[in-house]
């Protein structure tokens, strides 16, 4: 039996929730789970995810198969890198060391686009500002 760890829809009309899910790979969206591994929610405008770590590393070891969706969840929570970590062989101590280091340049990363999109509004704005006095300075005909 194959088995993927893929999101399973909830959630009413235009308001989509998702659980994080391992199920056989043959069954349709919303079939039977074999167990739920956490829940995903896009509406938020921030990250809302949330996975139960021990048990998403356990189905990894069997052999289950993240869809790409799941995997870019697991790429932004740390999942994947700690993943990464622990079948390298990596200690405990320095796992925990590594993801301290993740997290600080993930911190940085942020920072640096918030500062992107700053400037960028405030440059686009000064540019709406310009395209507006020029509409006003035009001559009529």
């Amino acid at each position: 039996m194959a088995v993927h760890i893929r999101l399973k829809r909830q959630g009413r009309k235009k308001r989509p929730f998702y659980r994080v899910v391992a199920i056989d790979s043959r069954s349709h969206r919303e079939g039977r789970e074999i167990e739920r591994l956490g829940w995903y929610d896009p509406v938020n405008d921030k990250l809302a995810v949330e996975f139960k770590e021990d048990r998403v590393f356990h189905w990894l070891n069997e052999g289950a198969i993240p869809t790409d969706t799941v995997s870019s969840l697991l790429r932004k929570k740390g999942l994947a890198y700690k993943w990464h970590l622990i079948k390298s062989g990596v200690s405990t101590e320095q796992i925990s060391a590594h993801m301290d280091e993740w997290a600080k340049a993930q911190l940085t990363k942020a920072e640096k686009n918030v500062n992107k999109k700053a400037v960028k509004s405030v440059t686009d704005s000064d540019d709406t500002l310009v395209d507006d006095a020029k509409a006003e300075d035009a001559p009529v005909e």
